[in-house]
């Protein structure tokens, strides 16, 4: 088999492979939680445990060190398994804004082969009853706030918040660590899809999904060098831990001994003031922050010079933004990366500076991952610059859709083969770029008009705070575009000055023809634009009246 040493392309199977050195794993049939693993790859570094902080609260000044946390996972682990005698895949259904307590829970739960299933807190009645029937769970963790969202569980509710709860976390004498077998290929969270395209689904991640995606990172030093002298990374997570982007960052932080600074609640200015005060390092981001950062006229009054990365993902981004960005920061490099809640997180990225250079792209693929383009009318593979639906196979992709077969089957073939909805191609050196959503695509006429390329244009108008363009359904051309927009605070662009200035970058086919403005663009947690809600709007006739 001829592996093009660039591209990573096999022109015989018409496969792309990575161009990562392969990822030595734990064996397969070996028992291993998630949590035993990072641990173990806590304890082989040098990392100082009882002076490095795990986790800092910036609204409550609370701190964990990697010392008392450890005790924390251990003690609460034990507790948990004393009182409600918690067996291997019961799920916990789990609805707690961020605190210390989440991240420890996390680990403990996993630690006994518990399944975690995080939801938004926000979520309406109607949606977590559906999360709740997909995923069957026996006990809930909750706090004061939240727990009357939920049902009676076979375990009840316990609240995290409550003194009762901070016993169980409390290390005691003589307790024995809990000793328990959990397998790989157990599930080790239900993670919920945004559900952009219908309703949100349950993914099914194992214990083995999570190993193989921390191992990855560990070995192709995507991380710094626990080893390496220096402090360690310190790194603000604004996304919120239910989501599989801080899910995931907040269980790789704890196996090379970074920082994280967790912010309650997301605001501009409270975020700048938090990069200044910790010194910051890196952040993870989604492309509408960057587009924040960029235009930001107040950026300058903090001292943002600790920061290094920022990791962006989500949704792609625009390379107009970035080369913005990094006019304004010459000192921050803009790592990206793509994923699906269905890979857990990570598919590719770019690592390293001459990588990061690409700034229209998502970057190569990640260690162990394959990928197909395929023509989503044909079915037939394509080769290298064609667009298709990208396919992706790998170890972290999940194990599927829980209580949902039918999608399951739709979304994941029998020999391993992920169909991700996206539109994508592969450049001659193996870099990723993602073109739109398949599913979101403009159906104008015969043509196809991705909404991310309008989108990225309109952002580009220094008189537009945000943009997101929707199909509308017009009775000639079947669909036309439709953007809504957020104006700057004071400016008074029209409908006409817009269309007209993207009639004068695109063809013919692509201009937008109808716009309405909205004080504020609805996004999921992970900064993607929901545009159903949009397009709901915009069929009740809403936009007249905005």
């Amino acid at each position: 088999m001829a592996i093009d040493p660039r591209s990573g392309f096999c022109q015989q199977t018409k496969t792309f492979h990575s161009l990562r050195p392969p990822t030595p794993f734990p064996p397969p049939h070996q028992p291993l939680s998630i949590t035993q693993f990072v641990l173990s790859l806590l304890h082989s570094s040098t990392i100082p445990t009882t002076t490095t902080t795990y986790l800092t609260i910036p609204s409550t000044a609370q701190s964990l060190t990697y010392s008392q946390a450890i005790d924390q996972i251990y003690s609460l682990s034990s507790s948990l398994r004393n009182h409600y005698s918690l067996n291997n895949n019961d799920v916990a259904f789990i609805l707690c804004p961020p605190s210390l307590h989440v991240p420890i829970l996390y680990f403990s739960l996993l630690y006994l082969g518990v399944t975690i299933s995080p939801a938004n807190p926000l979520n309406s009645d109607s949606e977590l009853a559906h999360q709740i029937q997909l995923c069957k769970p026996k006990i809930a963790f909750a706090t004061s706030q939240t727990a009357h969202k939920l049902p009676s569980l076979p375990l009840g509710t316990v609240l995290i918040d409550s003194p009762e709860f901070t016993s169980l976390t409390h290390p005691k004498p003589q307790t024995t660590h809990p000793q328990v077998e959990v397998s790989q290929s157990d599930v080790a969270a239900i993670l919920y899809s945004s559900g952009t395209t219908g309703r949100v689904k349950g993914v099914a991640l194992t214990h083995r999904n999570l190993i193989t995606l921390i191992s990855g990172f560990h070995h192709n030093k995507a991380v710094p060098d626990p080893n390496q002298p220096g402090p360690p990374p310190v790194s603000l997570l604004i996304l919120p831990l239910f989501h599989v982007f801080g899910f995931f960052k907040s269980i790789n932080a704890f196996s090379i001994g970074e920082t994280l600074v967790l912010m309650e609640r997301f605001d501009f200015v409270d975020m700048l003031k938090c990069v200044e005060k910790y010194r910051i390092t890196r952040m993870p981001v989604s492309p509408p922050l960057i587009v924040a950062f960029v235009k930001a006229d107040f950026t300058k009054k903090y001292d943002l010079s600790s920061l290094k990365t920022l990791g962006c993902g989500g949704a792609p981004l625009g390379k107009e933004v970035a080369d913005a960005l990094k006019e304004k920061f010459p000192h921050v490099e803009i790592v990206q990366g793509y994923g699906l809640t269905e890979t857990g997180g990570g598919a590719t990225r770019t690592i390293g500076p001459e990588e990061s250079r690409q700034l229209a792209s998502v970057g190569r693929l990640s260690e162990n991952m394959e990928a197909k383009i395929v023509d989503p009318g044909t079915g037939e593979a394509l080769g290298l610059g064609q667009r298709g639906e990208l396919w992706l196979r790998g170890p972290t992709v999940m194990k599927g859709y829980v209580g949902d077969e039918k999608a399951t089957a739709e979304t994941l073939l029998p020999d391993g083969w992920l169909k991700t909805g996206d539109l994508c191609y592969f450049d001659s050196e193996g870099f990723v770029y993602i073109a739109d959503r398949l599913k979101e695509l403009i159906k104008y006429k015969a043509y196809q008009v991705p909404p991310a390329e309008l989108e990225k244009l309109l952002q580009s108008i220094p008189e537009i705070a945000d943009a997101a363009v929707i199909p509308y359904p017009d009775e000639e051309a079947g669909q036309i575009p439709m953007a809504y927009v957020v104006r700057k605070p004071g400016s008074n662009i029209t409908e006409a000055q817009i269309m007209d200035s993207i009639a004068k970058q695109v063809a013919p086919y692509k201009k937008i023809r109808r716009v309405a403005f909205i004080s504020a663009i609805p996004k999921s947690p992970a900064g993607k634009i929901l545009r159903r809600e949009l397009v709901n709007h915009a069929l009740s006739g809403a936009s007249s009246k905005l």
